[in-house]
């Protein structure tokens, strides 16, 4: 069974995660910061890992800590979900196209937590929504979940589009990653252990 749950509190957020990575994306995502349910919802529908999320944070103050709390919280679901990591494929990597923008995600599930992070936005807001949390986000997942995650803009004009592109091509990268591998049950590495 590979799923997890993650509570997390601290005196700026209360969080609950839990993912199924066999499951078909569905997702019940309410964080209070609109635009970022509507961001989960895709990482969770085109990883097809299911997704829940409940979060308190205060907002009342910005987004910035409900956002990255989340991002943790997620990260360290991942990771447990994964175990050991026996029979996974490890890597992904998806170069996804939404409308003006496009962007090349690959990732290693490797334990080893790297962000390399070249997409820019046009606009500092979507709508209330400060775009330099989209970073914010990913850095703590990939921190948290010990993933090496390489995101390049390609292309982009519309910051929305440029957010949620980069959304689905994290989401579909690490559904390869995630996947079992038909031909193996071993730990994806030549040491034995990931």
């Amino acid at each position: 069974m590979r799923k997890a749950e993650i509570t997390r509190k601290t005196a700026e957020t209360e969080i609950s995660v839990s993912v199924n990575l066999d499951g078909t994306g569905l997702y019940d995502c309410k964080t209070g910061v609109g635009f970022f349910d509507h961001m989960l919802d895709q990482l969770a529908r085109h990883s097809l890992i299911d997704l829940t999320v409940a979060a308190r944070g205060d907002t009342h103050i910005d987004d910035h800590h409900t956002v990255e709390d989340v991002g943790i919280a997620m990260g360290q679901a991942l990771a447990r979900a994964l175990g050991d990591k026996r029979g996974i494929r490890r890597y992904g990597h998806f170069r996804l196209a939404m409308d003006d923008a496009q962007i090349a995600t690959a990732l290693d599930l490797s334990a080893r937590p790297h962000l390399v992070w070249t997409v820019d936005f046009p606009t500092p807001k979507i709508g209330t929504f400060d775009t330099e949390l989209v970073r914010e986000f990913f850095q703590a997942l990939a921190t948290h979940g010990g993933i090496t995650l390489h995101v390049d803009k390609v292309h982009g004009l519309n910051s929305h589009h440029i957010a949620e592109a980069t959304f689905k091509s994290v989401a579909r990268a690490l559904r390869d990653a995630v996947e079992a591998d038909p031909r193996s049950s071993a730990i994806p590495s030549t040491k034995g252990a990931i």
